[in-house]
């Protein structure tokens, strides 16, 4: 008896062990790569074939270049001069190299539109830190809830080595963004003729998992939480928006509260996600577009249709400098091509279809996201008809002093409308992100939301 009970016992312990290895990301093997023939995080360490794009050799030093009192950081490659530009005179020379949307939107302002392509820089790189987690997740982390949430997941970079398209958009929804950044905004909506009146925002965003004030061990369904005040123009001013990002927003969705400052009342904000509005966008985004791409992905199908070489923005310095006006970036159809910078670097292709009986006013997404920081630099979106209807892209700035990959400015072009969004431009604030800011649990509850929306 004693014998066949100690035979069982082993028998659900193999299966135990079995079963973990099944729900395991990769195996050891496979996870060993990582810092070897992968970067920490997943990328591919070597260069291309004819060496366009080079080696990823750790990124830049955190002292790569000078910081001033405001936080803005230098450029750190000034006197470099374009490879060349793309126009609409040559680009079909260049059409393999670009996205379907990237390639629309030449055809749709051929006389201004341009891409100034300059030498590739792989400039990114991450706190320790999450260089360690992101080893541990690739081994332990799994989709539960048919993919719409993670178990077993530390701080960021769930999938390093990703299996299908729904790991991969969970690196960029999880990405390492800093354990807290606030940040002076502004979002413009210019008119067709380029003429815009921007909208101020105050925006705070804190990793649980990374604030000093709560306790980790504890088990909790947070990623995040993200504080929005608009702070102009006067009739808008005051309202507030308050998130709790889930990670499983299945088995709990996202909630959010709003604070009308003409009502002086907090509201539960039902709406704050998906296809929802976009505060104060003039119709040009929808909640799901902020950061490119946000909140749960259970409305799509996902596809990882592998890596491409593209252009996209990066090493956005340029246009994010304090010397700038933001007259000097907003032009009637798009960004001023003067300031911008592209670069030839591999990507992640994933498709999002939507489900059959879902419902969402885009029908398809195609995502570019950049292997070395799993942040999306491109998103082309599709109406219900398969129409290409608004082409997004993120000008990446890797904000070294921080070992911070983010943008600089994220823009959504409206090719129908011949309109844009512009969010995150913040030459004339007073200062730049400020990152790892004191952030509270206790600041971010429907109670203290009343208070941070006094005018």
């Amino acid at each position: 008896m004693n014998t066949t009970k100690r035979l069982l016992q082993t028998g659900a312990l193999t299966l135990s062990l079995l079963a973990c290895s099944v729900m395991a990301a990769v195996s050891s093997d496979e996870a060993a790569k990582l810092g070897n023939t992968l970067t920490p995080i997943g990328a591919e360490k070597a260069g291309n074939a004819d060496g366009s794009i080079p080696a990823w050799t750790g990124g830049l030093p955190i002292n790569a270049g000078a910081v001033d009192g405001g936080g803005f950081l230098a450029d750190p490659f000034p006197n470099e001069k374009p490879l060349f530009t793309i126009t609409a005179q040559n680009v079909e020379q260049y059409k393999d190299k670009l996205t379907p949307g990237q390639y629309a939107m030449f055809k749709r302002y051929p006389e201004t539109y341009r891409m100034p392509v300059f030498p590739t820089h792989r400039t990114a790189n991450l706190p320790d830190n999450i260089i360690a987690a992101a080893k541990l997740n690739a081994t332990n982390t799994k989709l539960i809830q048919g993919g719409e949430g993670l178990e077993n997941f530390q701080l960021a970079n769930p999938f390093p080595i990703p299996k299908d398209g729904l790991e991969a958009i969970w690196n960029h929804i999880t990405r390492y963004r800093g354990a807290s950044v606030r940040r002076h905004v502004v979002q413009v909506t210019p008119q067709a003729n380029g003429s815009f009146s921007p909208v101020s925002l105050e925006e705070e965003f804190a990793f649980r998992g990374m604030m000093k004030d709560v306790d980790t061990s504890k088990p909790s369904n947070i990623l995040f939480y993200f504080k929005q005040r608009v702070t102009a123009p006067s009739r808008l001013a005051g309202n507030v928006l308050l998130v709790h990002e889930t990670i499983d927003q299945v088995k709990e969705p996202r909630m959010a509260w709003l604070y009308n400052a003409g009502q002086r009342r907090v509201r539960r904000a039902p709406q704050v996600s998906y296809d929802g509005p976009g505060t104060a966008a003039d119709g040009l985004r929808t909640s799901d577009n902020l950061d490119m791409y946000n909140g749960s992905p259970d409305r799509y199908d996902w596809q990882l249709l592998g890596k491409k070489e593209i252009y996209i923005p990066y090493n956005s310095y340029r246009i994010d400098s304090p010397k700038l006006k933001y007259s000097d970036i907003v032009k009637a159809g798009h960004l001023n091509p003067d300031l911008t910078r592209y670069e030839l670097h591999r990507v992640w292709h994933v498709t999002a279809t939507l489900k059959q009986g879902e419902r969402h006013i885009y029908a398809k997404r195609d995502f570019y996201l950049d292997e070395d920081t799993w942040q999306a630099s491109a998103i082309d979106h599709y109406d219900g008809r398969g129409t290409l209807w608004r082409v997004a892209e993120a000008h990446a700035q890797y904000y070294y002093d921080k070992q911070v990959p983010w943008y600089a400015v994220e823009v959504i072009h409206d090719l129908l409308s011949g309109r844009y969004l512009a969010l995150g431009l913040k030459n004339e604030e007073k200062r730049a992100y400020e990152f790892d800011y004191p952030a509270k649990e206790s600041d971010y509850t429907p109670a203290a939301l009343r208070q941070s929306g006094v005018r």
